[in-house]
Protein backbone atom coordinates (compact mmCIF):
# COMPACT_ATOMS: atom_id res chain seq x y z
CA UNK A 1 0.00 0.00 0.00
CA UNK A 2 2.91 2.28 0.75
CA UNK A 3 4.35 1.61 -2.74
CA UNK A 4 2.33 3.97 -4.59
CA UNK A 5 2.37 7.54 -3.17
CA UNK A 6 6.82 6.38 -3.24
CA UNK A 7 6.33 6.39 -7.28
CA UNK A 8 4.47 9.50 -7.01
CA UNK A 9 6.90 11.30 -5.03
CA UNK A 10 9.64 10.06 -6.91
CA UNK A 11 9.22 12.34 -10.15
CA UNK A 12 8.79 15.48 -7.51
CA UNK A 13 11.87 14.53 -5.90
CA UNK A 14 13.58 14.49 -9.43
CA UNK A 15 11.75 18.14 -10.81
CA UNK A 16 13.03 19.66 -7.34
CA UNK A 17 16.30 18.39 -7.42
CA UNK A 18 16.48 19.69 -10.98
CA UNK A 19 15.21 22.79 -10.01
CA UNK A 20 17.56 23.31 -7.27
CA UNK A 21 20.50 22.03 -9.48
CA UNK A 22 19.82 25.24 -12.45
CA UNK A 23 19.55 27.71 -9.60
CA UNK A 24 23.01 26.40 -8.18
CA UNK A 25 24.99 26.63 -11.34
CA UNK A 26 23.46 30.07 -11.96
CA UNK A 27 24.41 30.73 -8.43
CA UNK A 28 27.81 29.54 -9.28
CA UNK A 29 27.94 31.52 -12.79
CA UNK A 30 27.26 34.88 -10.92
CA UNK A 31 29.72 33.87 -8.06
CA UNK A 32 32.39 33.37 -10.62
CA UNK A 33 31.22 36.60 -12.25
CA UNK A 34 31.62 38.43 -9.41
CA UNK A 35 35.06 37.14 -8.71
CA UNK A 36 36.71 37.92 -12.04
CA UNK A 37 34.91 41.51 -12.18
CA UNK A 38 36.64 41.97 -9.00
CA UNK A 39 40.15 40.85 -9.66
CA UNK A 40 39.83 42.69 -12.84
CA UNK A 41 38.96 45.84 -11.48
CA UNK A 42 41.56 45.71 -9.17
CA UNK A 43 44.75 44.95 -11.50
CA UNK A 44 45.78 47.65 -13.78
CA UNK A 45 47.53 45.72 -16.25
CA UNK A 46 44.43 43.44 -16.40
CA UNK A 47 42.38 46.87 -16.87
CA UNK A 48 44.20 48.65 -19.18
CA UNK A 49 44.86 45.71 -21.55
CA UNK A 50 40.99 45.31 -21.79
CA UNK A 51 39.82 49.04 -21.62
CA UNK A 52 42.72 50.19 -23.15
CA UNK A 53 42.69 47.97 -26.25
CA UNK A 54 39.14 48.58 -28.45
CA UNK A 55 39.84 45.32 -30.19
CA UNK A 56 40.40 43.50 -27.65
CA UNK A 57 37.70 44.38 -25.52
CA UNK A 58 34.97 43.54 -28.42
CA UNK A 59 36.93 40.59 -29.16
CA UNK A 60 36.09 39.84 -25.61
CA UNK A 61 32.02 40.28 -26.39
CA UNK A 62 31.79 38.82 -29.72
CA UNK A 63 33.22 36.14 -28.13
CA UNK A 64 30.65 35.93 -25.51
CA UNK A 65 27.81 36.11 -27.93
CA UNK A 66 29.21 32.87 -29.79
CA UNK A 67 29.63 31.44 -26.45
CA UNK A 68 25.74 32.45 -25.75
CA UNK A 69 24.09 31.13 -29.09
CA UNK A 70 26.51 27.88 -29.49
CA UNK A 71 25.13 26.97 -25.82
CA UNK A 72 21.68 27.77 -26.46
CA UNK A 73 21.62 26.08 -30.21
CA UNK A 74 23.81 22.90 -29.66
CA UNK A 75 23.58 22.45 -26.30
CA UNK A 76 21.68 19.08 -26.68
CA UNK A 77 24.62 17.98 -28.97
CA UNK A 78 27.20 18.49 -26.64
CA UNK A 79 28.81 16.32 -23.86
CA UNK A 80 27.50 17.61 -20.67
CA UNK A 81 30.88 18.16 -19.61
CA UNK A 82 31.18 20.77 -22.78
CA UNK A 83 28.08 22.76 -21.75
CA UNK A 84 29.37 22.77 -18.38
CA UNK A 85 32.32 23.86 -19.12
CA UNK A 86 31.40 26.59 -21.84
CA UNK A 87 28.84 28.24 -19.18
CA UNK A 88 31.45 28.63 -16.84
CA UNK A 89 34.13 30.54 -19.61
CA UNK A 90 31.25 32.73 -20.51
CA UNK A 91 30.97 33.18 -17.04
CA UNK A 92 34.71 34.21 -16.32
CA UNK A 93 34.42 36.46 -19.66
CA UNK A 94 31.70 38.30 -18.55
CA UNK A 95 33.06 39.34 -15.32
CA UNK A 96 35.92 40.51 -17.02
CA UNK A 97 34.10 42.78 -19.23
CA UNK A 98 31.58 43.68 -16.47
CA UNK A 99 34.81 44.78 -13.80
CA UNK A 100 33.98 48.02 -15.40
CA UNK A 101 31.23 48.09 -13.13
CA UNK A 102 33.56 48.30 -10.12
CA UNK A 103 35.73 51.38 -11.50
CA UNK A 104 32.92 53.57 -12.57
CA UNK A 105 30.24 52.98 -9.54
CA UNK A 106 31.05 53.23 -5.62
CA UNK A 107 31.22 49.94 -4.10
CA UNK A 108 28.46 50.82 -1.15
CA UNK A 109 25.41 51.71 -4.43
CA UNK A 110 26.64 48.35 -6.10
CA UNK A 111 26.10 45.80 -3.19
CA UNK A 112 22.51 47.86 -2.18
CA UNK A 113 21.64 47.41 -5.86
CA UNK A 114 22.46 44.09 -6.10
CA UNK A 115 20.48 43.42 -2.97
CA UNK A 116 17.36 45.36 -4.96
CA UNK A 117 18.09 42.89 -7.88
CA UNK A 118 18.38 39.84 -6.08
CA UNK A 119 15.03 40.73 -4.53
CA UNK A 120 13.35 41.58 -7.08
CA UNK A 121 14.68 38.65 -8.92
CA UNK A 122 13.43 36.05 -6.52
CA UNK A 123 10.16 38.07 -6.36
CA UNK A 124 9.61 37.67 -10.20
CA UNK A 125 10.84 33.77 -10.14
CA UNK A 126 8.18 33.04 -7.11
CA UNK A 127 5.66 34.74 -9.70
CA UNK A 128 6.76 32.29 -12.22
CA UNK A 129 7.20 29.23 -10.58
CA UNK A 130 3.78 29.40 -8.44
CA UNK A 131 1.39 31.73 -11.77
CA UNK A 132 -1.33 29.63 -13.12
CA UNK A 133 -1.04 31.95 -15.57
CA UNK A 134 0.54 30.76 -19.36
CA UNK A 135 3.14 33.36 -19.73
CA UNK A 136 4.42 31.88 -22.90
CA UNK A 137 2.65 35.80 -24.50
CA UNK A 138 4.43 37.48 -22.50
CA UNK A 139 7.44 36.21 -22.76
CA UNK A 140 7.26 37.10 -26.75
CA UNK A 141 6.27 40.21 -26.02
CA UNK A 142 9.13 40.76 -23.89
CA UNK A 143 11.32 39.39 -26.36
CA UNK A 144 10.07 42.00 -29.00
CA UNK A 145 11.15 44.95 -25.78
CA UNK A 146 14.32 42.89 -25.89
CA UNK A 147 14.92 43.23 -29.07
CA UNK A 148 14.13 47.25 -29.24
CA UNK A 149 16.15 47.59 -26.30
CA UNK A 150 19.65 46.60 -28.38
CA UNK A 151 18.72 48.40 -31.42
CA UNK A 152 18.15 51.59 -28.97
CA UNK A 153 21.23 51.15 -26.90
CA UNK A 154 23.25 50.78 -30.80
CA UNK A 155 21.22 54.07 -31.34
CA UNK A 156 22.54 55.51 -28.30
CA UNK A 157 26.02 55.02 -28.96
CA UNK A 158 26.50 57.55 -31.34
CA UNK A 159 23.97 59.78 -29.79
CA UNK A 160 24.87 59.78 -26.25
CA UNK A 161 21.93 61.08 -24.60
CA UNK A 162 21.97 60.90 -21.41
CA UNK A 163 18.21 60.93 -21.02
CA UNK A 164 17.82 58.09 -23.60
CA UNK A 165 20.08 56.15 -21.70
CA UNK A 166 18.00 56.33 -18.54
CA UNK A 167 14.43 55.80 -20.70
CA UNK A 168 16.16 52.32 -22.04
CA UNK A 169 17.04 51.58 -18.60
CA UNK A 170 14.04 51.70 -17.07
CA UNK A 171 12.07 49.69 -20.32
CA UNK A 172 15.07 47.06 -19.64
CA UNK A 173 13.96 46.68 -15.73
CA UNK A 174 10.56 45.93 -16.76
CA UNK A 175 11.46 44.09 -19.89
CA UNK A 176 14.29 41.51 -17.30
CA UNK A 177 11.50 41.54 -14.69
CA UNK A 178 8.56 39.86 -17.54
CA UNK A 179 11.61 37.58 -18.93
CA UNK A 180 13.06 36.65 -15.24
CA UNK A 181 9.72 35.59 -14.64
CA UNK A 182 9.00 33.43 -17.94
CA UNK A 183 11.88 32.11 -17.85
CA UNK A 184 11.65 30.87 -14.38
CA UNK A 185 7.70 29.26 -15.54
CA UNK A 186 9.23 27.13 -18.65
CA UNK A 187 11.60 25.47 -15.74
CA UNK A 188 8.73 23.80 -14.88
CA UNK A 189 8.57 22.38 -18.32
CA UNK A 190 11.81 21.84 -18.16
CA UNK A 191 11.94 19.81 -14.92
CA UNK A 192 9.07 17.78 -15.85
CA UNK A 193 10.78 16.45 -18.87
CA UNK A 194 14.05 16.12 -16.58
CA UNK A 195 11.74 13.62 -14.64
CA UNK A 196 11.31 11.67 -17.35
CA UNK A 197 15.09 11.49 -18.43
CA UNK A 198 16.78 8.85 -16.69
CA UNK A 199 20.49 9.89 -18.96
CA UNK A 200 21.90 11.77 -16.21
CA UNK A 201 24.14 13.89 -18.95
CA UNK A 202 20.79 15.34 -20.67
CA UNK A 203 19.31 16.88 -17.33
CA UNK A 204 22.75 18.24 -16.18
CA UNK A 205 22.65 20.06 -19.74
CA UNK A 206 19.11 21.02 -19.32
CA UNK A 207 19.98 22.42 -16.06
CA UNK A 208 23.27 24.31 -17.90
CA UNK A 209 20.08 25.54 -20.22
CA UNK A 210 18.12 26.96 -17.95
CA UNK A 211 20.86 28.39 -15.35
CA UNK A 212 22.00 30.35 -18.61
CA UNK A 213 18.37 31.77 -19.06
CA UNK A 214 18.37 32.82 -15.26
CA UNK A 215 21.62 33.93 -15.14
CA UNK A 216 21.32 36.01 -18.47
CA UNK A 217 18.17 37.77 -16.46
CA UNK A 218 19.94 38.46 -13.29
CA UNK A 219 22.59 40.26 -14.86
CA UNK A 220 20.93 42.72 -17.48
CA UNK A 221 18.66 43.29 -14.63
CA UNK A 222 21.26 44.27 -12.36
CA UNK A 223 22.82 46.60 -14.75
CA UNK A 224 20.00 48.39 -15.50
CA UNK A 225 19.01 48.73 -12.05
CA UNK A 226 22.56 49.84 -11.45
CA UNK A 227 22.15 52.77 -14.24
CA UNK A 228 19.37 54.03 -12.66
CA UNK A 229 20.14 53.57 -8.65
CA UNK A 230 24.29 53.40 -8.92
CA UNK A 231 26.23 56.10 -7.58
CA UNK A 232 29.31 56.92 -9.66
CA UNK A 233 33.02 57.58 -8.25
CA UNK A 234 33.91 61.28 -8.18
Amino acid sequence: MQTVPMLRAEPQIRVNEFIRSVYNWMAIGLGLTGLVAFYVSNSQYLTQMIFGNQLLFFALIIGELVLVFSIAARVHKMQASTATGLFLLYAVLNGATLSFVFLVYTRTSITSVFFICAATFMACSIYGMTTKRDLTSLGGFMMMGLIGIIIASVVNIFVRSTQMSLIISYIGVLVFVGLTAYDTQKLKTMALTASEVSEEGMVRKNAILGALALYLDFVNLFLMLLRIFGSTRD
